[in-house]
């Protein structure tokens, strides 16, 4: 099993083991073998302020493993992605923590291929990590970031990656529409504006000054209520929020209400279906997907497929199956043959282009969706015990899946990248949703929680 890499990277607060400057030195040394001889590397980060000194020490132990590396600068983690397949270099690297908090910060890695490394890599790089950890040659090497030979910001990096969005939705134009843009104060800061600029319209764009520490601070898709509430205040026909790194992007539709991933993967599942596009008419989703939209789906002629939280798993799911679509209610969607990963800036484009082919606006593309009420509780842990080893949180769990039986769903699992366990239910009957959800929290909390 692995202790360092989780669904999305390597992620803690900074400065703290994991990100300890030995530790992250150590990364950047066993990264560098495992990509074999001469390898190449690029970099990109997100706006926290300690970035650029993750960076300088992953730099000393790529360089000291014999890795050339390049800057993109502050810039999206597909971006990373993109620039990575298309200019050939050996790995991308983006230091960010996405949704998380500033004072936290993570290291997310991408193969050649611009995908995300398997499980398996991942765990092979860890053995070298934790061995070279255990040497006393490793530990005795400097690992103080001002020495490292971080390069220069390749300001060409940023423009192509906007050149491959334009491509993607060829005279997609606003018109008179108007669009409320959050960049949460992240990576999509640096990109956003200039994109949206050649598109048109009026675009009223909020969020895009960071600071170092405001990243995700009341805005962006952790907050969608607030790209909703300037759309209803602005009689804007939409809103778009991105994530800290800008993975992943949520919307709000010209009434003020918040579209999530779910009426995401619907809309783009139907049309892509009307236009003879849908293989194998399968959308993959995963267990935290509303029961509704596998309703609203069955009803188009469409299978849902379920795959395990993380967008690294859905496009595992999609590759097995040969699916061009999947996503996650939290706003990561992948379109297969487009991107390798989920990329906010796309997904916005590419949902534009379909309000805008449809002549129809974002509510009445979603109105059929009918979506169970859901809770999800967080619950904050010590440690990530197995559950079903713990006597009271299985007997929660299976006497709430009794009663709702057929009328419902119970998803309980540990976040990949956070300490905290997620108990999700979904119901016909709300009270006995809440009922459930409290009572398995409660037992979690009892056991492991902090």
């Amino acid at each position: 099993m692995k202790k360092l890499f989780g669904t999305d990277g390597i992620r803690s607060v900074a400065g703290q083991y994991p990100l300890d400057p030995s530790t992250v030195h150590a990364v950047g040394l066993a990264l560098a073998h495992h990509l074999g001889a001469s390898p190449r590397v690029l970099f990109g980060m997100d706006t926290r302020e300690s970035g650029s000194e993750l960076a300088a020490q992953l730099s000393t132990g790529l360089v000291a493993g014999g890795a050339s590396i390049e800057s993109a600068g502050v810039i999206t983690t597909p971006a990373i992605a993109y620039l990575t397949r298309t200019h050939r270099f050996s790995a991308g690297i983006v230091i960010s923590a996405s949704h998380n908090p500033w004072q936290d910060n993570g290291i997310k890695v991408f193969g050649p291929d611009g995908y995300k490394l398997p499980d398996s890599t991942e765990l092979a790089i860890e053995e070298e990590i934790f061995k070279l950890l255990a040497s006393t040659g490793t530990r005795s090497k400097p690992t103080n970031g001002n020495n490292a030979p971080v390069p220069p910001v390749n300001e060409a990096d940023r423009a192509d990656y906007i050149r491959f969005l334009l491509a993607a939705v060829p005279g997609l134009s606003l018109g008179n529409r108007r669009v409320v843009l959050d960049c949460a104060n992240g990576a999509a800061s640096a990109v956003a504006p200039e994109l949206f600029a050649q598109l048109g319209g009026e675009v009223l764009i909020t969020h895009a000054s960071p600071d170092g520490r405001n990243i995700n601070e009341q805005c962006g898709a952790l907050h969608p209520e607030m790209v909703a509430a300037q759309v209803a205040h602005r009689k804007a026909d939409l809103g778009i929020t991105f994530d800290g790194d800008a993975d992943r992007a949520l919307f709000a539709d010209e009434q003020g209400r918040v579209v999530n991933g779910d009426a995401v993967l619907l809309l783009a599942a139907r049309d892509l279906q009307a236009r003879g596009l849908l293989a194998n008419s399968t959308v993959v989703a995963t267990t935290m997907s509303n029961m509704g939209l596998e309703a609203a789906l069955k009803r188009s002629g469409i299978q849902m497929l379920r795959a395990a939280v993380g967008d690294k798993y859905v496009l595992e799911q999609m590759l097995s199956t040969n699916a061009v679509l999947g996503g996650e209610q939290s706003g990561h969607i992948i379109f297969s043959g487009r991107s390798t990963t989920g990329d906010g800036l796309l997904t916005a484009l590419l949902v534009l282009d379909i309000v805008h082919r449809s002549g129809k606006s974002l509510s009445e593309l979603i109105a059929d969706l009918k979506v169970f009420p859901q809770v999800i509780v967080n619950v904050k842990v010590r440690e990530k015990k197995p559950l079903d080893r713990i006597p009271t949180v299985v007997a929660a769990i299976a006497a709430a899946e009794k009663e709702l039986a057929d009328s419902g769903r119970v998803v309980i699992r540990y976040s990949g990248t956070e300490a905290l366990a997620r108990v999700m239910i979904e119901a016909e009957s709300e009270p006995m949703m809440r009922y459930h959800a409290e009572t398995i929290a409660n037992a979690i909390r009892t056991e492991l929680g902090i």
